[in-house]
């Protein structure tokens, strides 16, 4: 019996880390939190989260990976909406996102992990904005208005806008597309 315990213990403890590692980037900031205090705040030694990532990078990327996940889990609801609504909900999804956003982007330069990540993540999205745009657009043109879109909702959220700028900024985005077939 205990041996089938072992292996969920060992998962509560990864999520307890990434879940105190998720709270910490985002208030403080990715280069601002040591591991240390990562491990005090999930309740375990530095030693410990060696255990379960190779090091930061691999933990951001696991808070990131369960971020993407719950928001996909999301996204599934908005089968029925236009692409303005659905990036306006993305926005508004993600917009407490944007200092990963950053880090993200500083963290691919020198980290291996992080870039696959962001490569991945890229693939998706562009997947899923391909998904929204007409089937007989050609496929050059949809390539660079995936690009665009990745582009302008990243912007989003890592720039301040209000909410009413946001959508203007979205509907104005999705138009031109339309307008561009």
């Amino acid at each position: 019996m205990p041996r089938n315990r072992r292996p969920r213990q060992r998962e509560e403890k990864r999520e307890e880390i990434v879940s105190a590692a998720r709270i910490l980037f985002l208030e403080r900031g990715y280069e601002e939190v040591s591991l240390a205090r990562i491990a005090s705040a999930a309740g375990v030694t530095s030693t410990t989260i060696y255990w379960y990532f190779t090091d930061k990078d691999e933990l951001l990327v696991a808070v990131l990976d369960v971020v993407l996940a719950e928001s996909l889990q999301r996204w599934t609801d908005l089968a029925e909406l236009d692409l303005a609504d659905k990036l306006g909900w993305v926005t508004a999804e993600l917009k407490g996102m944007g200092r990963l956003v950053d880090t993200v982007h500083n963290r691919r330069l020198s980290s291996r992990a992080v870039d696959t990540w962001h490569e991945n993540f890229h693939s998706m999205a562009d997947a899923l904005t391909r998904a929204e745009l007409p089937a007989d657009m050609p496929t050059a043109d949809a390539e660079a208005h995936c690009q665009i879109i990745t582009f302008v909702v990243e912007g989003l959220l890592t720039h301040d806008h209000d909410p009413a700028t946001a959508r203007s900024i979205i509907d104005t985005l999705v138009q031109g597309i339309v307008r561009g077939q």
